[in-house]
C-alpha cells in the first residue's frame, strides 16, 4: 500500500468496561507507512484504543464496544475475521519487555514455528532479518543461543519488536515501548522505527511529548477517552488548535 493511503479507519468508536465508558466517539484515519503518535495524560484511553485495534481488549471480561474499526476497508469485527490472524497482522509491543524464557533465537522463531515454519535455514533467515530490522542483530549475532533474559532492558525491548516483526505484520502497535529505557536505548528504538515505517504502519503511544515530536508523521491528542485533535507533520505541536492540546504540549498539565 502506498504512502498516503488509509490503512486503518476508526469510525464512531466507543468502548466500555462494564458500565464505565473508556472511549467516546473516536473517528480517526491512520495512513499506511506513517508513524502516528497518540499522546495524552494518564487515563486518556490510549492503551484501550491501541488494544482495540487488534481486539486484545476482547480478552477482558464484560467489555463491549460500538462503532467500527476498518483495516484495509474491512471491519475487524466481521464474522469471518480470524482474531489470531488479525493479531498477527497488527502486532503489539507493550511498555514492559517480556522475553520468553528461552534463547534469543527461539524467542524470534517461536511465532513462525507456531505458524508452520519448520525449515531450520528459513527460520534462521527470519531470525536474522527480524533482528536486523529491530537494530539488534549486531548486538546479538554471536550469542543467539544465550538466554534472552541476559540482554539489557533496551535490548529486550528491541527483541520484543523483532519477535513481532518475525510474524510479518502489516501494522506495529507500540504502547510506551521506551518508558523504562535509558536515552541511548530509546534513541536506537526511535532510529529503527524510522526505517520500519518504510515497510509497516506504526501506531505508538510515545513516552513523552519530546519523543512524539521526534518520531511522528502525524499525531493525535486524547483526553479522558476523547480524541481532541489530530495533526499532520508538526502541525499539532507547532500550531495546536485546541487550548487543551496546547496546555498538554507545553507542560501545563499531564
Amino acid at each position: 500500500m502506498k504512502q498516503g493511503n488509509t490503512k486503518i479507519s476508526i469510525r464512531d468508536y466507543q468502548f466500555f468496561y462494564g458500565e464505565k465508558q473508556a472511549l467516546f466517539d473516536i473517528n480517526l484515519d491512520i495512513r499506511a507507512n506513517e508513524i502516528l503518535s497518540v499522546l495524552g495524560p494518564a487515563n486518556s484511553g490510549i492503551t484501550t484504543l491501541l488494544r482495540s485495534l487488534n481486539r486484545l481488549c476482547d480478552l477482558i471480561p464484560k467489555v463491549r464496544m460500538q462503532g467500527d474499526i476498518l483495516v484495509d476497508g474491512e471491519s475487524i469485527y466481521a464474522p469471518h475475521v480470524v482474531v489470531t490472524e488479525l493479531r498477527r497482522r497488527l502486532g503489539m509491543v507493550f511498555d514492559v519487555p517480556s522475553p520468553l524464557p528461552m534463547t534469543i533465537f527461539d524467542n524470534i522463531a517461536f511465532g513462525p514455528r507456531l505458524h508452520g515454519k519448520k525449515n531450520r535455514q528459513r527460520l534462521a533467515d527470519t531470525v536474522e532479518q527480524s533482528l536486523r530490522m529491530a537494530a539488534l542483530w549486531e548486538d546479538v549475532k554471536d550469542r543467539l543461543h544465550m538466554p534472552a533474559m541476559s540482554l539489557s532492558g533496551g535490548q529486550q525491548q528491541r527483541l520484543c519488536i523483532a519477535r513481532v516483526l518475525a510474524l510479518q505484520p502489516e501494522v506495529i502497535l507500540l504502547d510506551r515501548p521506551c518508558s523504562g529505557l535509558d536515552p541511548i536505548s530509546t534513541s536506537k528504538i526511535e532510529d529503527s522505527l524510522q526505517l520500519l515505517k518504510k515497510r509497516f504502519t506504526i501506531v505508538i503511544a510515545p513516552h513523552n511529548v519530546q519523543q512524539a515530536t521526534r518520531i511522528s508523521d502525524s499525531a493525535a491528542f486524547m483526553l479522558m477517552g476523547r480524541l481532541i485533535e489530530v495533526g499532520v507533520g508538526d502541525d499539532l505541536f507547532a500550531n495546536p488548535r485546541d487550548k487543551r492540546t496546547s496546555d498538554y504540549i507545553t507542560g501545563r498539565y499531564g
